[in-house]
């Protein structure tokens, strides 16, 4: 049973490499990005899409953990 489990994780695991890696060939054509009249760099879209993810998975649980703690906080004053 824990080397069927093994196998299934390595299969997953494989399948998401192959699939990152399919989404960064097929996403190399340039862009450059203007956000608040600063123009960034040209860089691949695939570069581009995955520091979004990366960036978007560091501030939503940051902002997750300062809202509930602030909850928190409220609940301590009332009681």
């Amino acid at each position: 049973m824990r080397s069927l489990k093994r196998v299934l994780l390595l299969v997953a695991v494989l399948l998401l490499v192959l699939a990152i890696l399919a989404f960064v060939l097929e996403n190399q054509q340039s862009v450059s990005l203007l956000f608040l009249g600063w123009a960034g760099p040209q860089l691949p879209v695939s570069v581009v899409t995955v520091a979004a993810l990366l960036i978007g998975m560091l501030i939503g649980p940051s902002i997750g953990w300062f809202v509930s703690r602030t909850s928190r906080a409220r609940r301590k004053r009332l009681v």
